[in-house]
């Protein structure tokens, strides 16, 4: 039993060091771009929201700051099923759904397309539940199909597309999804160079999902991390999102967006100005 205790004393040790040390790298490394204090403000940059991935834990928050921002005057949900949160904005009248099975082919939303000022794209999977291919296709092909068929209906700004890529994310890094996720980001800012769209990837660290799907052990590890700025609730990244859309001339198309950069956009986030 005294060893027993001994073991888990230590592991318990090892953890909290880890943490101390984690958090501290957090706070020296993160951060690259800083909010401007009197920033140009478009008020119809977010008039009309596109979300991806709303029946994720991360799409889920971004789709409830999409709803809970007075300044998106429409809503548009692409996604294969429902939603609690959906169904709730589909009864209130605050969005559109759009039933979309092949994520590589959006013929069926030119009609759209041309109205979209802001897309919101929280779509996506752990590498641990696909094999490589799949999750290329997932995270690669469905993003670029989708911004290629975008730009096809509209090249004039305001446009801004916002992709959670994930802390880690290095197009010449070791592990495939590392890189497939870095070269989606760099050929998503290459797509959008000849026109008015603005790409950002977030390279979020922990994000927590919306109280709705939250508990406990959540709260728990939202606490643990935040000295180190490595933890962002869904809807905080989604209001980070329309406040960097809101400010069409502040940071330019491909810009790399870490944690502590989506926590300061949050905490800056107004949509009442314009």
């Amino acid at each position: 039993m005294k060893l027993l205790i001994k073991v888990l004393l230590a592991l318990l040790l090892a953890l909290v060091l880890l943490l101390i040390v984690f958090n501290l790298w957090g706070r020296l490394t993160l951060g690259t771009v800083t909010p401007a204090t009197n920033p140009e403000r478009d008020p119809d940059a977010n008039a009309v929201v596109m979300v991806f991935g709303a029946t994720g834990s991360v799409g889920d928050g971004l789709l409830k700051a999409a709803m809970q921002d007075p300044s998106v005057a429409s809503i548009h949900v692409v996604t294969r099923r429902s939603s609690p949160r959906i169904e709730a904005g589909l009864a209130a009248g605050r969005l559109q759904v759009h039933m979309q099975e092949d994520f590589t082919d959006y013929s069926a939303l030119a009609g759209v397309l041309g109205e979209v000022n802001t897309v919101l794209w929280g779509l996506g999977t752990s590498s641990l539940n696909v094999d490589d291919a799949t999750y290329t296709r997932i995270h690669v092909d469905f993003p670029l199909a989708f911004v290629r068929a975008w730009l096809a209906q509209r090249t004039r700004g305001p446009m801004a597309f916002h992709y959670v890529t994930g802390m880690g994310t290095d197009p010449e890094g070791g592990q495939h999804w590392a890189r497939e996720k870095g070269r989606a980001e760099q050929m998503l800012a290459q797509m959008a160079a000849a026109s008015d769209l603005r790409t950002y990837s977030y390279r979020s660290a922990f994000i927590r999902p919306t109280s709705e799907q939250s508990n406990a052990l959540v709260y728990l590890a939202e606490a643990l991390l935040q000295p180190g700025y490595l933890v962002i609730s869904a809807r905080e990244l989604g209001q980070a999102m329309l406040e960097i859309s809101a400010r069409v001339g502040e940071l330019p198309n491909g810009t790399l967006i870490d944690n502590r950069d989506s926590i300061e956009y949050a905490r800056a986030y107004s949509p009442a100005r314009g």
